[in-house]
């Protein structure tokens, strides 16, 4: 298998100037020199200045050593060789004098940009404040527990029960209906949430019949029409006044339309 320094002299075999030499390189690596010029950052107005040995159209000769050892990096050769005969080369011909203005050999970037490192820093910091705002805050959780009601809209006049509507005598499905914007949770016997939220107003909720003894929490109570099978009951309470624990299955509420004492909850 051949190595670098057989490369680079098999190469120096068949052609005999640094220019030479490395073009051949090149061209044995299979590249353009476009390409070299992107691996290098040299410009290429010089990668052409070398493989035609025209190093009087370079700054300096110290640059030319540069660039060659670049160029020579780029396809694999022995930068170190090359340098020296470059150096032998540029002793016997080279006389143009060095420019006044230093110019520097760039290199190629070794590692991500400012930019890539400021978009990484900027999404860390993200992360890190959203995980904080997540379990510092309840920002963007329920917890499910909290029994005050939330803001609600202007009280409206409690709904009176129909004189027309007849309340079955037994079972019969429970409608909870808000005549306006208001916080109820819904709960079985096991203190299990069946519903939770602020309704908002002509918004209905079908207590389930098959429910353990369904209870209720709501902050105002005048906001809630109560109907079973479409016949309106008494009210769960005073209107302005929170309630909880206050059963809602339909014998339950029966029983609180013979019982006026138990409607304050």
């Amino acid at each position: 298998m051949m190595n670098e320094n057989d490369a680079d002299q098999e190469a120096g075999n068949s052609a005999h100037t640094i220019g030479e030499r490395l073009r051949a390189g090149r061209e044995r690596e299979g590249l353009a020199l476009d390409d070299i010029a992107e691996r290098t950052r040299i410009p290429l107005r010089h990668l052409q200045a070398i493989e035609n040995d025209d190093y009087s159209s370079l700054p300096a000769p110290t640059y030319a050593l540069g660039f060659a050892k670049a160029y020579a990096r780029a396809v694999g050769m022995d930068e170190v060789a090359i340098a020296h005969d470059l150096r032998n080369e540029l002793d016997a011909g080279y006389e143009r004098p060095a420019p006044s203005i230093a110019y520097e050999v760039p290199e190629p970037p070794r590692g991500p940009g400012r930019g890539v490192v400021f978009t990484g820093v900027a999404v860390a910091v993200l992360v890190l404040l959203g995980i904080a705002l997540w379990y510092g805050t309840d920002w963007f959780r329920n917890s499910g527990q909290a029994d005050t009601p939330v803001a609600e809209a202007s009280p409206t006049p409690t709904p009176t029960p129909s004189p027309s509507a007849a309340v079955p005598q037994s079972g019969g499905q429970v409608v909870l209906t808000a005549t306006g914007q208001v916080w109820v949770r819904i709960y079985d016997a096991q203190d299990k949430t069946l519903m939770m939220k602020t309704m908002s107003a002509g918004e209905t909720y079908d207590v389930p019949q098959d429910a353990d003894n369904p209870m209720i929490n709501v902050g105002r109570p005048g906001m809630l029409k109560v109907t079973i099978n479409g016949a309106a009951v008494a009210p769960l309470g005073p209107p302005e006044r929170a309630i909880k624990d206050v059963p809602v299955s339909a014998d339950a509420l029966r029983a609180r339309t013979t019982s006026p004492a138990d409607n304050a909850g």
